[in-house]
């Protein structure tokens, strides 16, 4: 008998133990890591994060970015850290549904990870050079249809979230397309602003600033509803392709085991910055949306995008491998 309680009271003390680390925490400075170097978009959105992180967690968020064989390194890195709450991971779409598709990766994206928030979301917008011809989608549809396999299109490169978009919508209208991968949405955006290449499925942020000064028509955005950044542009599925519906995001996920009460800390923190107009106004200004979810709803997108963009990368054949 004796045995038996010391064994209960030791689970007790354990779970006591557990339970007063997880109140504690953070004890320590946080790191997030980011899938590409400094300066671009996913970083933004990291640092913007870990600002707000810092000041709600009352430790340093610290950014480290960790590029390389298109965001899996860091990934992989994350999926393996000790699951703490001291190792976070700011995930994007393709690292967590399309790169695991392309390429062989060490890491599960459903499985080796602890969902905690979306911060921010940006659909796509498919541009079109002023020459073009096509004024609306039905009209680019139209003159592809009467030009089969005479029309190319631009993307980011081979497998990137531009290519499959455009790829899923060409198999969606029934066209018969070019692809013209590049290396990066730099060069592909320049050649469609120099009139080398006719359109370009592009992120909207991407495109806004040539929008707004002429140089690139939007005929169509991807999202559920009509961009706010793209005033009277109607989305593909209100233009006749219900249903079609693509966008980005980053998140910030922690490897699988991290304890639930630091995961729902941390989503706790990027809740109310959903909720703050300055945290949503610092978004806006680097062209993408705020969300800040829950976890749950965070899962539910994750298994949602690993059945979409998987199907997509089969249709359209892409590989890095």
């Amino acid at each position: 008998m004796k045995t038996k309680w010391r064994s209960f009271a030791g689970v007790l003390l354990s779970l006591a133990v557990t339970g007063a680390a997880q109140a504690a925490w953070p004890e320590r400075a946080i790191t997030l890591v980011v899938p590409f170097a400094a300066g671009g978009n996913t970083d933004s959105i990291a640092r913007i994060t870990a600002e707000w992180l810092t000041a709600k967690l009352k430790q340093t968020v610290v950014v480290d970015n960790r590029p390389g064989a298109n965001g899996a390194i860091a990934a992989d890195y994350v999926a393996r850290a000790k699951p703490d709450g001291y190792t976070l991971f700011m995930a994007t779409a393709p690292q967590m549904a399309i790169v695991p598709y392309l390429q062989k990766v060490r890491y599960d994206p459903i499985k080796d990870f602890a969902p905690v928030s979306i911060v921010a979301t940006n659909e796509f917008a498919l541009a079109v050079h002023p020459s073009f011809a096509a004024k609306t989608l039905p009209e680019l549809v139209s003159y592809v249809k009467a030009h089969p396999g005479q029309v190319a299109y631009a993307s980011a490169g081979s497998g990137s979230v531009s290519h499959l978009t455009m790829a899923m919508f060409v198999k969606r209208a029934e066209l018969s397309m070019i692809h013209a991968p590049y290396r990066g949405g730099a060069p592909a955006i320049a050649d469609v602003v120099g009139g080398q290449v006719p359109m370009y499925f592009a992120n909207v942020a991407e495109v806004l600033p040539y929008s707004t000064t002429n140089r690139l028509r939007i005929v169509a955005t991807s999202g559920t509803r009509p961009s706010n950044d793209l005033p009277g542009v109607k989305t593909v599925a209100e233009q006749g392709y219900p249903g079609f519906t693509t966008e980005t995001w980053n998140g910030v996920a922690a490897p699988a085991g991290t304890p639930a009460g630091i995961v729902d800390k941390i989503a706790g923190s990027l809740a109310e910055a959903g909720r703050n107009a300055e945290f949503g106004a610092k978004l806006a200004a680097i062209g993408v949306s705020v969300l800040c979810n829950t976890p749950e709803e965070f899962a539910r997108k994750l298994v949602a995008d690993n059945k979409l963009w998987s199907a997509a990368v089969k249709e359209s054949g892409a590989s890095l491998d």
